[in-house]
C-alpha cells in the first residue's frame, strides 16, 4: 500500500514539474549582499529540485546557486549561513533560489 502511495506522489510531482513552464533566468554580476542557508553548483540535484519547481532551467549554467537565501540588510548582521553576494532574486522565487552567488570575504 505504502509503495502504490509513493508511486503516486512521485508521479503527481514529476507531472507538476513537467507541466510547469521553464525560464533560463539570465546571469549579471552580483548586486546583492545574501544570507543563504547553503551555496551549490547549479548543476547539482537539490538545486536543480528547487529550479524546477519554480520553472527555472539551469541546465548549461555553471554557476554556484545560493539555496534559503535572505538579504543581508545591516552591517555587522549575524548570518548563520553563508554571507554571499548574488543576484538580487525574483520577488517570484521568494527566499529559494539565488543566482551567481560569490563568498563575502571580510
Amino acid at each position: 500500500m505504502f509503495s502504490k502511495l509513493s508511486v503516486v506522489v512521485a508521479s503527481a510531482l514529476i507531472t507538476l514539474a513537467a507541466a510547469i513552464p521553464t525560464t533560463t533566468p539570465p546571469v549579471t554580476p552580483p548586486t546583492s549582499n545574501q544570507c543563504c542557508s547553503s551555496v551549490q553548483s547549479s548543476s547539482s540535484s537539490s538545486v536543480a529540485a528547487v529550479a524546477a519547481l519554480l520553472g527555472l532551467d539551469l541546465s548549461g549554467l555553471d554557476v554556484p546557486v545560493g539555496l534559503g537565501c535572505s538579504p543581508i540588510t545591516v552591517i555587522g548582521n549575524n548570518c548563520g549561513g553563508t554571507s554571499v553576494t548574488c543576484d538580487a532574486p525574483e520577488q517570484a522565487w521568494g527566499s529559494l533560489i539565488a543566482i551567481n552567488c560569490i563568498p563575502i570575504t571580510l
